[in-house]
């Protein structure tokens, strides 16, 4: 079997596992499914030769690779996520080999004229010529974050097998629930043992991000009163009127359908409304700290006017943090970075230094005293039916592990 075919059965072998992950649940993993993934990691892991594996009650997982070397090197860690999102069935998914890619429109569903078009998805035009896995227009594909595991795993194997290749002690980690934003919350920095570490959770290839979000979820009620409405005037409060004032009140094109790059958001994700109260649900983001303060300040200051407008307490607001931007944490290590960089460019990869518009794991992890940057694992078009990922990106960040973990060892 050649090492493309190999990382083709490996990363179908666990994207058709359904390990949907879920916001309501209070377990960890949130889905017993996701423990289906994690078994089989664990025997896999053992398979191939990694030492140490274990997996603990809340199906987080963790390996070694002993050093081959006799200098002290730094131990250094790789880490993706099992769990796929909830925002689209990850039940029965049917990846779809495409061969030697033709740059033209790829029929998904032909029975439900589902195509995967490069007139809207342009990054398509980069695989000319390569292998791409695609979904069949019914499921995401997991990408998200299988093809990280599948690369992890496939390094690792790699490194095993190839003793000419000098490295320190490398760590493995795997975590479930990491699209519901909890993948690091029970993840156990000082037992993983390592001084720093990459998520192999990126998109397009090439990608190296070390910037996130700061982040925040707000909810906001609003209060009416609920008369019989043939007998409601100068009575009946509607709250919902209520809250559109309140929705109104935020800039209007500072929302993500607006903003790029570096420009942060306010994202209404959320409305429940009936006359006698209406919430919504926001999520608040931005990767400047003085701005992502002033937002949440902003909320505030909105809600108080209101009140004062209507003489009355109708707005209530909560607000809570959730993530903050991992830069803080990584650039007094800054040569973490730095490795990974100097790893792609090895290798012919343009490195995208880019920042990550959500979050990671990553982020919590650096926060948790675990520096951890973002390494692309290849897939486009996550959390729904268009996903994909070029099986030669996968390849490349193969290598870019083992390169890394060369030079780790090279660099003491």
């Amino acid at each position: 079997m050649t090492p493309k075919q190999r990382i083709i059965n490996r990363f179908i072998g666990y994207v058709t596992i359904d390990t949907e992950s879920d916001p309501n649940s209070n377990t960890t993993p949130s889905t017993k499914k996701q423990w289906d993934l994690a078994n089989k990691l664990v025997m896999e892991l053992k398979a191939i030769g990694m030492s140490d594996v274990t997996i603990d009650d809340n199906a987080y997982i963790m390996a070694t690779l002993p050093s081959n070397v006799d200098h002290h090197v730094p131990t250094i860690g790789f880490i993706s996520h099992f769990d796929t999102s909830p925002d689209f069935t990850g039940a029965n998914v049917k990846p779809q080999i495409v061969e030697d890619y033709d740059g033209k429109d790829i029929v998904l569903n032909a029975e439900e004229n589902i195509v995967l078009s490069p007139d809207y998805f342009e990054d398509l035009l980069l695989y000319k010529g390569q292998t791409l896995i695609t979904t069949d227009g019914t499921t995401l594909l997991g990408a998200d974050d299988k093809a990280g595991i599948t690369e992890i795993v496939t390094a690792m194997e790699y490194l095993i097998n190839h003793h000419e290749i000098k490295h320190g002690p490398i760590k493995v980690g795997f975590t479930p629930d990491e699209e519901i934003g909890r993948g690091a919350h029970k993840f156990d920095v000082e037992k993983f043992g390592a001084d720093w570490a990459y998520t192999m959770d990126g998109s397009q290839i090439g990608e190296l991000e070390y910037e996130n979000f700061n982040a925040a979820g707000a909810v906001i009620k609003a209060k009416g009163k609920i008369v019989h409405p043939g007998y409601a005037k100068g009575k009946m409060v509607n709250s919902m009127y209520y809250a559109s004032e309140f929705i109104n009140a935020l800039p209007r094109l500072e929302t993500p359908e607006h903003t790029e790059g570096y420009e942060g958001f306010f994202h209404l994700h959320g409305i429940n409304g009936k006359v006698e109260e209406t919430t919504l649900k926001y999520i608040i983001r931005d990767h400047d700290k003085d701005k992502f303060e002033a937002r949440k300040a902003l909320m505030e200051k909105i809600v108080l006017d209101l009140n004062t407008k209507f003489e009355a307490e109708v707005f209530e607001i909560e607000i809570k943090d959730q993530y903050f931007n991992m830069k803080e944490k990584v650039e007094p290590v800054m040569h973490i970075v730095d490795i990974a960089e100097e790893a792609m460019k090895q290798l012919g990869i343009t490195p995208l230094i880019k920042p990550i518009r959500g979050g990671t794991d990553g982020s919590q992890l650096s926060y948790m005293g675990l520096p951890c940057p973002n390494i692309f694992a290849g897939g486009h078009n996550f959390h729904g039916r268009y996903e994909y990922v070029p099986v030669e990106s996968m390849q490349k960040a193969v290598e870019v592990i083992c390169k890394i973990a060369e030079l780790t060892a090279q660099n003491q």
